[in-house]
């Protein structure tokens, strides 16, 4: 199930997750048992550094395909990233061609890429090597994010960049690049939005969207997006939380 992730994904199976974002591995384990396709383990904006990256993945990398955003789209991140385990990556403001012909590249061993080779965790710290090495590249998913208006003019020459398996949608960064943050419902950025889906459609591409509620979510899915992540541990922890405290406050 693990390794079926990436055709699963380019199928257009339409794959349910949420966003993990604290380091303590029971929260992701907490996800694993409730049924979620895969996990957005967030290395970017959340507090992961290697070792507590590395306690995640082993916690539940094996029962849960988990896809890691990375601090960024340089080949450091992206290597140890994915030898410690993880199914893919997630590249962040990926705005042209060439950064994005760079993520696939770090994330692919040759020929197809330049991933450098190692033994670590992904590679059963060498007994399963070959094994890995022979898998990697299509089992590896590789996500980049349209996060900015440079993503949204370049988008058209982005699509054509081999090994790209799924294009992320990043509205509140989006937003803030046209000068209205947080406004994700105005027309000049959901006109980007879909300006970006058409071309992607097109080229065959499936699109992921990050939403805190399923309202949010929801007209992404009529419109086909297959990717989706809901909300955040912290976000359900805070929701839980507040419910809780008024409950008790009326009794």
């Amino acid at each position: 199930m693990i390794g079926d992730f990436r055709k699963r994904l380019r199928s257009g199976e339409k794959l349910y997750g949420t966003m993990v974002t604290l380091t303590t591995p029971s929260v992701a384990e907490i996800f694993a048992d409730l049924g979620f396709d895969w996990l957005f383990v967030d290395a970017e904006h959340g507090p992961f550094e290697t070792a507590e990256l590395l306690a995640v993945l082993q916690a539940v990398g094996h029962r849960i395909p988990c896809i890691v955003r990375v601090p960024s789209a340089n080949e450091v991140a992206i290597k140890k990233t994915l030898d410690l385990g993880a199914a893919g990556i997630i590249a962040p403001q990926i705005n042209s061609a060439e950064q994005a012909a760079d993520v696939v590249k770090f994330a692919r061993y040759a020929p197809e890429g330049n991933r450098g080779v190692g033994l670590s965790r992904a590679h059963g710290y060498g007994y399963t090597f070959s094994e890995y090495l022979a898998t990697a590249n299509e089992r590896v998913t590789v996500v980049v994010q349209a996060e900015h208006r440079d993503a949204v003019e370049n988008i058209e020459s982005i699509v054509q960049v081999p090994g790209i398996d799924c294009m992320l949608i990043g509205p509140y960064d989006l937003s803030a690049s046209y000068g209205k943050m947080g406004q994700i419902h105005d027309p000049e950025i959901t006109g980007a939005i879909d300006h970006v889906a058409a071309v992607c459609k097109s080229a065959g591409i499936p699109m992921g969207i990050f939403g805190v509620t399923v309202d949010a979510i929801r007209p992404y899915i009529e419109k086909g997006y297959t990717f989706l992540v809901g909300a955040t541990d912290t976000v359900f922890l805070m929701d839980a939380g507040k419910k809780m405290l008024d409950a008790m406050s009326e009794v």
